[in-house]
């Protein structure tokens, strides 16, 4: 089982192989690129449909927006999102139609040990530190409203 199949199954998974690595720094260039471009710009709607496939119509990111990997994120239809808006979707992100997020909302599906022992990082034999983590869903219904400042973890619905 390759480690993106474990993170997307919730089990525990090593975020720093480089399968994940490489989606990961697609996603954040994506949303770099969104986050430069005036909100006018019609470059941003082709951003949005790379970095996030199932985003249904009308959906709007005022930016800045940060995604960990987008293509694990489902927007329905009609959403909008505030400024700042962060989701690490290292499980499935589902949201509904008519859904929309005030600034400064996070949107966290890692988790990591309670154990301090088993949630510190490791030593590769070529120097490099990894560490064990694991995710949870979360599933917003249609026509919520998340207030600002609101963080939301994993396995919420």
């Amino acid at each position: 089982m390759t480690e993106k199949e474990k993170m997307l199954l919730g089990a525990w998974y090593d975020p720093t192989e480089k399968a994940l690595a490489k989606l990961r720094s697609t996603a954040h260039d994506l949303c770099l690129k969104y986050n430069s471009l005036p909100e006018t710009s019609k470059k941003r709607a082709k951003i949005i449909q790379k970095l996030l496939p199932d985003a249904g119509e009308n959906l709007y990111l005022q930016g800045p927006v940060y995604f960990d990997y987008g293509r694990f994120t489902k927007f329905g239809k009609n959403c909008y999102a505030n400024f700042n808006f962060t989701v690490l979707d290292c499980a499935p992100v589902e949201i509904g139609d008519n859904t929309f997020f005030g600034p400064n909302v996070a949107i966290y599906t890692p988790m990591h040990a309670f154990d301090k022992a088993k949630r510190r990082q490791r030593v590769r034999d070529d120097g490099n530190l990894y560490d064990y983590e694991y995710a949870k869903p979360i599933k917003i219904g249609s026509d919520c409203w998340i207030a600002g400042n609101v963080v939301i973890i994993g396995g919420v619905t």
